[in-house]
Parts: C-alpha cells; structure tokens; sequence
C-alpha cells in the first residue's frame, strides 16, 4: 500500500508536470513539436561525418616509376629494369625489363620477369620485399635495389 505522503508527492509531480506542459504551449512562439526540439546526440549525418576516420595516405605519389637495380650473379654483375604504378601507396602495375648479359641470367630474368606481378601488385610499396620469384633468387636483389630507388622517386 502506498503512503498518503508519498501519494500526495506522486500528485504534485504529476501536476507540476502538467501544469510545465500547459504553460509552455500557451507561450507565444514555442512549438514543442519533436521536430523543433533540438537534439542533445549527435544525428546519424553528424555522428557519421565526425567519427569518419581521417584519410590515411601511403606518402607515395601516383604514377610510374622506374629504375634499374644491380646484383652480383655467378657469371658477374647483371642488372635488372622494374617500373612500378602506384595508386593510393599500391602497386598496380609492375613491368620488368631484363638487362642480362649472359644467358643463365637471362633465363632466370625471364622467369622473375613471368612470377614478379604475381607476388605484388595489390600490395602496398612498403609491404614488398622480394626474396625469390620463379626459382630466381638474385635477381631479386636487383628488383629490390630498384624498389627502394623508386620508393624515393615517388616521395
């Protein structure tokens, strides 16, 4: 059972409440519609736009790049062409173009030229480093020479 007292207090709230209701429709120029109440959270505009995370660059520029890396074979020094695209710190494209002199070299140019896109276009420039391609093993110290001249061009 409830207490007179504490029925009285459930009654003068309620009518305090009542009456805040009536006087402020009565007011000239108050709309208490939902529409006019103004929001005390963020509405889902807002929230998405100041929650959006900030755009993430690579500090890669887009573009092709390309540079020549060297590495020591058996038969001597030999070189090795690589042009890299970039787009957003990726690659997207990557050609390779083999500058062997001795036909060993040449063949595993070759092959390192048939696997290298395979292994990292879609990757970011940062995450590559190539250890062997096609069972080519040295010539990807050439390709990773050139890597790290083009990651300097497309600063």
């Amino acid at each position: 059972m409830i207490s007179s007292s504490v029925r009285k207090g459930l009654l003068v709230g309620v009518a305090g409440l009542s009456l805040t209701g009536a006087v402020a429709g009565c007011a000239p120029g108050v709309n208490l519609s939902a529409d006019s109440i103004p929001a005390t959270s963020p509405t889902k505009t807002q929230s998405a736009e100041s929650s959006a995370p900030l755009a993430q660059t690579s500090g890669y520029k887009d573009g092709a790049f390309s540079a020549d890396g060297a590495y020591t074979s058996p038969n001597g020094q030999e070189s090795i062409g690589v042009q890299l695209t970039l787009t957003s710190g990726a690659v997207s494209a990557v050609e390779v173009t083999a500058h062997a002199t001795n036909p060993m070299s040449e063949k595993f140019q070759g092959e390192f030229k048939d696997g290298i896109a395979a292994q990292i276009v879609g990757k970011k420039l940062d995450e590559i480093k190539v250890t062997k391609v096609a069972g080519s093993s040295l010539t990807s110290g050439g390709f990773n020479q050139a890597l790290e001249t083009i990651k300097a061009q497309a600063k």
